[in-house]
């Protein structure tokens, strides 16, 4: 497959990342279903942060209630997430990744990143990495070959695990045409759905969309951008530019369910304490703030506003507990987090979500 030399996005995701991790540290679970989630212990709320592949095969996945996964696979090994040790994982092989020839590398998150090359073989390239990774870390990834960032991202996909596939304009519509809206990357459950309302169930009907009916529904700007998704198009840069994020936040799980105004405000207090402690060492001031509810069983409110330009702690305490009066009363709480944005600095990385054609 190789030709004429020129840039290719390569997106790497590591298999299984955090746990094959753990399986590195316990090498006796080799082949087992590895459940990772909270502080390990299924009678505790808490949801799946990753699973095994033989884990997966009883049906659990990431975001599932932990009790409902240990329900799911009654003989998996179920273990506290040690996010200590999955940076330090992390760490590794992005270093294996900057060190390959001509590779500029755009990291995503724990597990995957993009690099740009130019290259007359990008599949010699791709198993070069995966060669490279598997050698100084002992951690298996997919990597996907594309010729925009968005084609990369879902290339991957097909790749998975340890493999490599290549997705163009060439073969996008291909491969891509018959898939759900919600295969697209960039596009959630809550999208496809109202891009089903319109009559949009695939990535070929999303290609042949109205644009003007699209914009109603979305807007002027995210509606034509949801059909250029559905074509795979975007830019093709990668860049290295270090991720500079645009807030903070925490959150909590409470094991008993929170109904007292008191006990509700004392919990924002403590997240805030934590919040507050990450942006001081930012150095960027705040200028909004948001609170994420979930009341039981499991419904999900957010509520988010903008404040002038602070530096200063109670200002930002303050504001937050105005959208605390936003809780419906006596209704019981399972969840409470709380965020902080701040201003971004002149030199961040263009753009803000890895879901607008990339960066």
């Amino acid at each position: 497959m190789s030709g004429e030399a020129r840039p290719w996005v390569l997106h790497v995701d590591l298999d299984q990342f955090i746990a094959a991790v753990e399986v590195l540290r316990r090498p006796e679970l080799a082949g087992k279903p590895v459940i990772v989630g909270g502080r390990g212990d299924p009678t505790e709320r808490a949801v799946v942060s990753t699973a095994s592949y033989e884990a997966r095969e009883f049906g659990v996945g990431s975001g599932m209630p932990l009790r409902i996964a240990a329900r799911k696979a009654p003989d998996a090994i179920i273990l506290p997430v040690d996010a200590p040790a999955y940076t330090a994982a992390s760490e590794e092989v992005m270093a294996t990744l900057r060190a390959m020839p001509g590779a500029v590398v755009q990291v995503l998150g724990w597990d995957e990143a993009f690099v740009g090359i130019t290259t007359d073989d990008p599949e010699a390239y791709a198993r070069d990495i995966q060669r490279e990774v598997l050698e100084r870390t002992q951690l298996h990834c997919s990597v996907g070959i594309g010729d925009t960032l968005v084609r990369a991202k879902n290339a991957t996909d097909f790749g998975k695990p340890r493999g490599v596939f290549r997705l163009t304009a060439e073969n996008w519509l291909e491969v891509m045409g018959s898939k759900p809206t919600v295969a697209l990357w960039g596009i959630g459950s809550k999208i496809s759905k109202r891009l089903a309302t319109l009559g949009i169930h695939t990535v070929d009907d999303l290609v042949r969309a109205d644009v003007d009916a699209l914009a109603v529904e979305f807007g002027p700007k995210m509606g034509p951008w949801y059909r250029q998704l559905g074509r795979g198009d975007g830019t093709n840069v990668v860049d290295d530019t270090p991720w500079v994020p645009r807030g903070h936040g925490r959150e909590t799980t409470f094991q008993q369910n929170l109904v007292d105004r008191a006990d509700i405000e004392n919990a924002a207090r403590e997240l805030l304490d934590q919040v507050l402690a990450d942006v001081a060492a930012e150095g960027r001031p705040v200028v909004g703030v948001g609170l994420k509810v979930r009341y039981a069983p499991f419904i999900t409110k957010t509520f988010v506003h903008k404040v002038r330009e602070t530096f200063d702690r109670d200002t930002v305490i303050a504001e937050t507990l105005k959208l605390v009066d936003r809780i419906e009363p006596d209704r019981p709480i399972r969840l409470l987090g709380v965020r902080a944005e701040m201003a971004m600095p002149d030199d961040a990385r263009e753009g803000h979500t890895p879901t607008r054609s990339g960066w």
